[in-house]
């Protein structure tokens, strides 16, 4: 009698064969999503790379063909709030996507087998992938007094790291704590924590910054070294650019009112309510890159500024030493023009745009928003 689907062998798919042979666009039908579903995650993937959507067919056909990667997930030194992220998001959905475009043969937190079982599995992965599998490193590795602030089964989180990120095809370092050390790195560091580039010097290492890294920078950063062959482009902070390219305040949805000079002076005050500019309350949006206006949380329906809080500014290097107090405004912004007050630059650009238009009454009006003595260069 043959087996049901049900019945098949663990690893298998139906007709008996393994799910490592299978291309993920074959994974994904026998998970029930659909081709126009399917398709439209390729759009949704390409628009994260910020490619044009005519590059849309060509992520779908490279899926159609590629095998799914394995994958070592390990965490260090954090607090699991990026496989929180990841296990909650909504696009691309753990379940039918994430899942199944990678073999997650080893992550403590949503993993089955324990203890030596589970340990058995990194070791099978990395012996019979070595150079094939992705590793993804959550959280800060401590470095002071030999590493002995972190251990799982036995060996530190330094040794542990460098023998799983050295045969890595790339590493990737998600959230400010794996990428530079976090909010554990910050004065005084008191275990040593750095990032995985520090601890693993020479290792083809990938960071996504943030406090959580957004899911669909971590699957399109997957992707796109899938489709391409190779690593996105990286800035020099080692972060792909398609998502840390742009500066925050550049597109940020608030940044009309920034131009013309409007900003919340007091959290609850009208202009709060009216969702006027943050920057007088902290935020640290132009000085901060990443792409949190155009990709969003929460189903793209939201991200801190959108909902009246300022920017921590969690993308950037020693973001909680220098990005610090939350909210105490921004001191001078190089190359920005911040130097000359937010006050000044509003009042200027919206100056301009109303030249021919009565513009006594254009700056008597703006003025009103800065009260007399008001010192802008410092909050």
């Amino acid at each position: 009698m043959s087996k049901s689907k049900t019945e098949e062998p663990e690893g298998t798919v139906s007709g008996g064969c393994k799910k490592e042979d299978y291309s993920i666009s074959e994974l994904l039908k026998e998970r029930g999503v659909s081709r126009r579903d399917f398709l439209k995650f390729c759009s949704t993937v390409t628009a994260a790379m910020a490619l044009p959507a005519t590059f849309a067919p060509k992520v779908a056909q490279a899926l159609d063909e590629v095998k799914r990667p394995p994958l070592v997930w390990l965490e260090f030194q954090g607090c699991t709030g990026d496989s929180e992220a990841l296990l909650r998001s909504a696009n691309p959905t753990v379940g039918e996507i994430v899942l199944d475009i990678l073999s997650v043969d080893y992550h403590e937190t949503i993993m089955a087998a324990a203890g030596h079982q589970a340990e058995a599995a990194l070791d099978k992965t990395i012996t019979d992938y070595k150079g094939k599998y992705f590793c993804v490193i959550e959280g800060s590795i401590p470095m002071k007094d030999g590493g002995i602030y972190g251990c799982v089964g036995g060996k530190s989180h330094l040794e542990r790291a460098r023998q799983v990120v050295g045969g890595a095809a790339a590493t990737i370092a998600i959230g400010n704590c794996a990428a530079y050390g976090g909010i554990a790195a910050a004065a005084p560091n008191p275990t040593g924590a750095v990032g995985v580039m520090e601890a693993v010097p020479g290792a083809t290492v990938i960071n996504l910054p943030g406090c959580p890294c957004n899911a669909d920078n971590l699957t399109a950063t997957v992707v796109h070294y899938l489709v391409f062959g190779k690593i996105p482009a990286l800035d020099s902070h080692g972060r792909p650019l398609f998502a840390y390219g742009k500066r925050i305040h550049d597109n940020c949805e608030r940044r009309p009112h920034f131009d013309a000079g409007q900003y919340v002076e007091q959290w609850g005050d009208d202009g709060h309510r009216k969702g006027f500019c943050l920057y007088k309350m902290g935020c640290k949006g132009p000085a901060t890159f990443h792409n949190c206006p155009s990709q969003r949380y929460n189903e793209k329906t939201s991200w801190p500024v959108a909902a009246g809080h300022p920017c921590a500014g969690c993308a950037e290097p020693a973001f909680w030493d220098t990005m610090s107090p939350m909210y105490r405004r921004l001191p001078n912004v190089p190359g920005f023009g911040i130097e000359h007050t937010a006050d000044v630059i509003g009042l200027g650009l919206a100056a301009g745009v109303a030249g021919g238009f009565a513009v006594h009454g254009a700056l008597a009006a703006m003025r009103k928003d800065k009260e007399p003595g008001d010192d802008t260069k410092e909050g």
